[in-house]
């Protein structure tokens, strides 16, 4: 990797593409998936895994108006819903690109159908439902049918759609998930009473995929698993085959030989018991590796873990190499994924920190570049090494 000899993220689009079709596996012929490629693509790259994922979605989500545009400017033409809360300033955009956003509040509703108007256009969205997460959407009783009745009437808005999320989809007891699920179905009810059609319900997020196929309904909302990573560990792992998309890899930069009683990295947390050789690793927190393996956690060099010692800096840290023979400057070092018969995943990651997996993929920095993979094959790269500020004196 000529470029990047400090620190890359490998994003295996392969590897994306198998995990869409062992999740189409497992879904009814007529069950749509929308992919979710917020947050840059979990930190992927939401155009390349967009692109990746294509032929299986029937559309994508992202969380911000920002988000859907940048889908929009790299050629994306199916369908964008934004999962999220949309600013009634923003309704002007929505309709002029034709972007869905989810509506739960007359307010909202009252801007887009004015910009609705105003541009001569049907401006299409998705109605939330709040059944037990307390984040968004109308109340899922009688009040919010009303509301949802008051809202779908208003000129030139179409519902598309009505969802809700799950909160605990993702652990082994599906008491609660099974109840959002019972509030959804009867408030889908209440809609149909008020002549309202719904077109498309979805209400499964990854969790909903792999366990819960009563809650498939038109549209599933694959997010975590397109990224090859499970929910949670109490999610089984027999029925959808996963394969990680992300690895994240760097090389050592100095190796030296410090005695008993050194102390290693900020605070001297870590004192050598024995003459011990170790080696600096240019990636840090400021990557978004986690600092909170510091003193914990292991990396990969030569097949072999290397344990981290002492606190993770901002931009390098130490590992041990005293056990590892042989290892020099510019040996490449693996801190996510496979290196001969060991494996660091992103699991283990937060296991050992005490982190939470999605976001560490999540917050892998801009930094760090990601390099586009197909059949062993590099496609694509991105890196902000020319990230310029507009309008700046």
């Amino acid at each position: 990797m000529e470029r990047y000899t400090r620190v890359y993220a490998r994003i295996d689009l392969d590897a994306a593409e198998w995990n869409m079709k062992e999740m189409r596996a497992c879904l009814a012929e007529e069950t749509r998936i929308l992919g979710v490629v917020k947050t840059d693509g979990y930190g992927h790259g939401a155009v390349p895994i967009a692109k990746a994922i294509d032929p299986y979605v029937a559309g994508y989500a992202v969380a911000t108006v920002e988000e859907a545009r940048n889908l929009q400017r790299h050629g994306i033409t199916k369908p964008v819903l934004i999962l999220g809360a949309v600013h009634p300033s923003c309704s002007r955009e929505l309709v002029q690109y034709g972007i869905c956003p989810s509506v739960f509040t007359l307010p909202q509703a009252e801007a887009l159908s004015g910009a609705a108007l105003e541009l001569g256009k049907t401006a299409e969205f998705h109605l939330a439902v709040d059944t037990g997460m307390s984040r968004i959407g109308v109340s899922c009783g009688p009040a919010g049918a009303d509301l949802a009745a008051r809202i779908a009437g208003l000129p030139g808005l179409r519902l598309e759609g009505v969802f809700t999320h799950f909160a605990q989809a993702d652990e082994a007891d599906k008491t609660s998930a099974r109840r959002q699920l019972g509030r959804y179905q009867e408030f889908l009810g209440m809609l149909k009473e008020r002549g309202i059609e719904v077109p498309i319900r979805h209400i499964s997020n990854s969790a909903g995929i792999l366990e819960l196929p009563e809650a498939h309904f038109d549209m599933v909302r694959a997010g975590i698993s397109i990224y090859g990573l499970y929910p949670s560990d109490e999610v089984a792992r027999d029925r959808v085959q996963l394969r990680p998309v992300m690895s994240l890899h760097s090389a050592v930069t100095y190796v030296k030989e410090i005695p008993e009683g050194a102390k290693v990295s900020y605070g001297g947390t870590f004192t050598a018991k024995h003459p011990m050789r170790i080696a600096t690793v240019p990636v840090g927190y400021g990557d978004g590796y986690p600092r909170n393996l510091s003193g914990k956690g292991c990396v990969l060099i030569h097949g072999k873990r290397a344990p981290i010692l002492g606190r993770v800096c901002m931009d390098q840290f130490m590992a041990d190499v005293t056990e590892i023979p042989d290892v020099r400057e510019d040996d490449p070092v693996t801190l996510i994924g496979a290196d001969g018969g060991e494996r660091i995943s992103v699991e283990e990651l937060a296991e050992t920190g005490g982190g939470f997996h999605y976001e560490i993929v999540c917050d892998i920095g801009k930094r760090v570049p990601r390099v586009y993979v197909r059949g062993g094959e590099i496609v694509g790269k991105k890196d902000y090494f020319d990230d310029m500020y507009e309008d700046f004196v």
